[in-house]
């Protein structure tokens, strides 16, 4: 199970538009299970199986449906994977979800083998530590490196100002007027930009 917790967290967030509802999404699915993480931006669920899940679930839902559980988590995967990249797959599949109590449910339909085939994502709220580790960690690091990069691009304008004063000072002026702007101010860019 460490490996679908390391190869979710490794997973980008995708947008999951269904029908009445927008919502991030991650998946990880391998031959020995998945690990699935779904946001509305106000909670967070989860729901990470092993592959005897898979094949008890999939007994439930799918009477008519024999296969190892290897062949229906590579059939979920070829059923997430295009959703999560927005990629559209006409007839192949239909999504929906239903929020009940605490959990959300996600609910596929499609065809296997001909056959029609049937899932259910029980996803209960994530633990505050996951949320920490997929959502609040990630987005802080990126903003603290946004935050240094608009620094560093700060003082680099700087730097061109003051280079193009030199040449200003040495005689050069510009062939085109429109091409000609104001120093920087980089106190009032960086208020400005914490404020956005």
């Amino acid at each position: 199970m460490e490996e679908l917790e390391q190869g979710l967290l490794m997973q980008p967030w995708a947008w999951l538009q269904l029908a009445e509802n927008s919502l991030l999404a991650k998946a990880y699915i391998t031959k020995q299970g998945y690990a699935l993480l779904v946001s509305d931006l106000q909670e967070v669920w989860h729901e990470q199986v092993d592959a005897s899940v898979v094949s008890q679930r999939a007994k439930e839902l799918n009477k008519r449906l024999t296969a190892p559980p290897e062949a229906f988590l590579c059939h979920l995967d070829e059923l997430l994977r295009p959703l999560l990249k927005d990629i559209v797959c006409p007839g192949k599949a239909t999504f929906s979800c239903e929020r009940v109590a605490e959990a959300l449910i996600l609910q596929v339909r499609s065809e296997l083998s001909g056959l029609p085939f049937y899932w259910t994502f029980h996803c209960i709220l994530a633990s505050p530590s996951l949320v920490s580790q997929h959502l609040i960690r990630p987005l802080m690091g990126m903003s603290l490196a946004l935050q240094c990069q608009v620094k560093e691009l700060a003082t680099l304008l700087c730097m061109k100002d003051l280079e193009i004063q030199d040449y200003q000072e040495s005689g050069a002026t510009l062939s085109r007027d429109r091409l000609k702007t104001e120093p920087f101010e980089e106190n009032s860019f960086l208020e400005q930009f914490m404020v956005e």
